[in-house]
């Protein structure tokens, strides 16, 4: 992805905190449990640092040294930031007849708080709608592309354009509806709605991806599709060595997530990822 010369945006807040030490066991898990763990987790939105760190509370460390990665990570996630503002500010007047609202983007180390709760590095990314801000952990796209085999800037870009997609679900009042629905569903019914809302954040971050092609270098596209497939819901539970349990399922298949990403890109319309118009997913 070519971001030379891109501004970086005004609405990233930098957290920094400690580290955690002990990365080749955790908490008494080996190198492969603590990989299902992480996939579970990182695409689930469950806080699993209890797990990783033996039952204990995660400890912040305040004045921790920023180091070379942390800090290309900040300008790399300030800058892709600023591309979904530009998107987003275009498309709302003209396709919702409304102006946008940029959400902050707060980039962490460790540890750190939101309004929806606490958050580690094994939350992974997520929006907090409750104060309209999106988290994400410096470490998140090293573990994207060497745990989870999702390589490549596309692939990253393609992680926080699906959690301003939330914001934009936000903005819409989309999000309160499905939360409101969520709360009077059972388990696998609150399951399957937000499936669906994760398919058409899915299917928003193509259409970022289709307002961006300017910046786009060869391999990107296949960059962010295959980033949808590795954070399949089927593949994650093959993944951590369970068969794939659909009723569990909060983000879908991979062929849902990559498919309806395709469909974003291809259309640039935002009435086209109405998932929950779809009869099929």
């Amino acid at each position: 992805m070519r971001l030379r010369g891109i501004r970086r945006s005004k609405n990233v807040e930098v957290r920094r905190g400690g580290r955690g030490g002990g990365a080749g066991r955790a908490g008494g898990l080996g190198i492969v449990g603590v990989l299902a763990v992480l996939a579970i987790g990182y695409f689930t939105g469950i806080d699993v640092s209890p797990l990783l760190n033996g039952g204990g509370a995660p400890q912040t460390q305040q004045g921790a040294p920023v180091s070379d990665s942390d800090a290309q990570a900040t300008q790399f996630t300030a800058q892709v930031l600023a591309t979904t503002e530009d998107v987003w500010g275009e498309i709302f007047p003209q396709q919702l007849g409304r102006e946008y609202v940029p959400p902050k983007l707060v980039v962490f180390s460790n540890v750190t708080q939101s309004a929806c709760g606490g958050a580690s590095g094994a939350t992974g990314p997520f929006y907090c709608p409750a104060d309209e801000k999106a988290y994400i952990d410096t470490q998140f796209f090293d573990l994207l592309a060497q745990r989870m085999g999702a390589g490549g800037d596309f692939a990253a870009a393609y992680v926080i354009a699906h959690e301003v997609a939330h914001h934009v679900q936000n903005e819409l009042g989309i999000l309160p509806k499905v939360d409101a629905l969520r709360r009077q569903s059972s388990t696998a019914e609150a399951n399957a709605l937000t499936v669906r809302l994760e398919l058409m954040a899915d299917c928003f971050s193509g259409i970022w991806a289709k307002n961006v092609k300017g910046l786009m270098e060869r391999g990107d596209l296949d960059e962010a599709l295959n980033a949808a497939r590795k954070i399949g819901d089927d593949h994650l539970q093959r993944q951590a060595g369970r068969v794939p349990q659909p009723h569990t399922f909060t983000h879908g298949t991979s062929e849902q997530r990559s498919s309806w990403f395709q469909r974003g890109f291809d259309s640039g319309q935002v009435g086209q990822c109405d998932t929950f118009a779809a009869e099929q997913l």
